[in-house]
């Protein structure tokens, strides 16, 4: 522990507030400023205010910052009760003093998960900004804490729309950054059945969820007939013709289960109709090597009768379910899926058997 120098940059805001700027290495800041994570004494009574660490949020930070082009422009806030001096030199710059020879005088209020993954890097050079605001007692500092960290967070939907555009993101992006160019594609070139028809940020009137497409296109590149293209250069051409083949048929056997109907009033419109038609995308590519509208139809029909997305009871695992009581859930998700599979398989097996006979 010693006490660190800092040049520094103020901004005028409140005028019982010092509020400045600095840089420092990650290894510093974590000697002058102390994480204390939320928890309760002995006597019940709340100490701390951080809420603990999220071993993969900060294993993708530091996968990224391990990189040479690695930058942090968003700063670490730190908030100072005592242990902390300024001095004007004029012109808005100070002179920042921190006295951590007994303890870390300071307190991380925002990036506690940035700053650990730094500590395990070794770039020595590598500096972060750090924001400091000064408070007039530990109840002030905890309200700061909960004011910066109670800011509304960017919508989904935004994000994942945002994902095609963005380069060099963690390795976890990379199945969403995939599977949402491929929805975007089907949402604005793609064919009748889904141009303009998928809820996204620029498309609010799409019905159909962004995200039950998505996880339609991630579940194939995973496990289903998407995996096959990735060895190609136009995987991305190919998945997207694929999808659009197959809800061009859903369409043509559907009809007015399909066209024009709402999530409200169409199951096969809702998210959890989305994600198991596609394992029935898969099982009729791999069976029956469906590729296009015509090849995905007779499959389709074989399963139309055991369907009841607009109306009816579902009868599944025994037991016999409203048609509208099918949620979103992975519960629900994986129990429709079984049903459409397995009823799909069967009638495809009759097929054969009557073929053979």
């Amino acid at each position: 522990m010693s006490v660190y120098q800092y040049s520094a940059i103020r901004a005028r805001q409140a005028a019982e507030h010092d509020v400045f700027v600095f840089a420092a290495n990650p290894k510093e800041v974590l000697e002058f400023a102390q994480i204390e994570r939320v928890g309760r004494s002995d006597d019940g009574q709340l100490k701390g205010f951080q809420r603990h660490q999220i071993a993969s949020h900060i294993r993708d930070i530091r996968d990224y910052l391990s990189r040479a082009d690695a930058l942090l422009p968003n700063a670490v806030i730190v908030a100072f009760i005592e242990g902390v001096t300024v001095r004007d030199v004029g012109d808005g710059r100070l002179e920042v003093s921190i006295d951590a020879r007994k303890t870390p005088p300071g307190f991380v209020v925002d990036g506690q998960q940035r700053l650990t993954a730094l500590s395990g890097l070794d770039k020595p050079d590598f500096q972060v900004f750090v924001s400091a605001v000064v408070c007039k007692n530990y109840d002030e500092l905890r309200q700061q804490f909960v004011l910066i960290n109670s800011t509304r967070p960017l919508p989904k939907t935004l994000i994942y729309e945002l994902l095609p555009t963005v380069e060099g993101l963690p390795q976890r992006y990379t199945s969403r950054r995939f599977a949402a160019r491929v929805v975007e594609r089907l949402n604005f070139t793609g064919g009748r059945a889904l141009r303009g028809e998928i809820r996204q940020h620029t498309n609010p009137s799409g019905v159909i969820s962004d995200t039950a497409m998505q996880k339609l296109v991630m579940n194939s590149a995973a496990h289903g007939a998407i995996r096959e293209f990735i060895q190609y250069e136009d995987r991305e051409d190919r998945a997207v013709s694929l999808i659009n083949e197959f809800f061009e048929a859903v369409a043509t056997v559907f009809g007015g289960q399909w066209v024009g109907m709402s999530p409200r009033v169409s199951r096969l419109r809702h998210g959890a109709g989305i994600v198991a038609m596609g394992f029935v995308m898969d099982l009729l590519h791999s069976s029956q090597g469906a590729t296009t509208k015509d090849g995905f139809v007779p499959g389709l029909e074989l399963l139309k009768p055991f369907t009841a997305w607009t109306s009816g009871t579902w009868k599944m695992d025994d037991c016999e379910f409203v048609w509208n009581d099918i949620q979103n859930t992975p519960s629900d998700i994986d129990l429709l899926t079984r049903h459409l599979v397995s009823a799909t398989k069967r009638q495809l097996r009759k097929l054969r058997r009557a073929a053979n006979a």
